[in-house]
């Protein structure tokens, strides 16, 4: 059964940092493209951070420079340092291949991780 289990959010003031981790296990997610997705209330999820197969990074414009995805593929892990961390990085994060996980013909979410940054 594939699972992808976030970890690591919690309450942080603007310009502290975080560490996220994501677990992914039911399969080996060594040859997937994985990424780190957000949703903050009213607003659509979006890719925040990607990582290749290769370990080529890509991220979104608003993080960059401040948060670095990285890749542990012995463990299955998926890490998100997140540095410099302002309000509007709240929200719930969520790991995900890239395309994301189809099981069952649905798009497979894990239950995500809440970071809320206070000013």
């Amino acid at each position: 059964q594939v699972q992808l289990v976030e970890s690591g959010g919690g309450l942080v003031q603007a310009g502290g940092s975080l560490r996220l981790s994501c677990a992914a296990s039911g399969r080996t997610f060594s040859s997937y493209y994985m990424g780190w997705y957000r949703q903050a209330p009213g607003k659509q999820r979006e890719l925040v951070a990607r990582i290749s197969n290769g370990g080529s990074t890509n991220y979104v414009d608003s993080v960059k420079g401040r948060f670095t995805i990285s890749r542990d593929n012995a463990k299955n892990m998926v890490y998100l340092q997140m540095n410099s961390l302002k309000p509007e990085d709240t929200a719930v994060y969520y790991c995900n291949t890239d395309p994301n996980l189809r099981i069952n013909s649905r798009t497979y979410w894990g239950q995500g991780t809440q970071v809320t940054v206070t000013v």
